[in-house]
């Protein structure tokens, strides 16, 4: 189970290269550095706390998990 702390690190990380790739796709689009740079300050923001709560709710879930199990006992021969 991650921590709270992974969990952001891991929510940062990958902001980092949303944001960047908001700025470039909003800096073609508009063709304005300081309109792309608000674009890209808002998103990675809001989209970072999604994430994050993102994450821990699919803690929550149990689908798709494998849980550790016993072992089998060894057969004799």
């Amino acid at each position: 189970m991650d921590t709270h702390s992974r969990s952001f690190a891991k929510a940062l990380s990958w902001r980092v290269t949303g944001t960047i790739d908001t700025m470039i796709i909003s800096l073609v689009v508009t063709g304005s550095i300081k309109l792309a740079a608000a674009i890209g300050m808002t998103e990675v923001v809001t989209k970072s706390l999604l994430y994050y709560f993102h994450e821990r709710a699919w803690l929550k879930i149990p689908y798709g998990r494998k849980t550790p199990g016993l072992m089998p006992p060894l057969k004799k021969s």
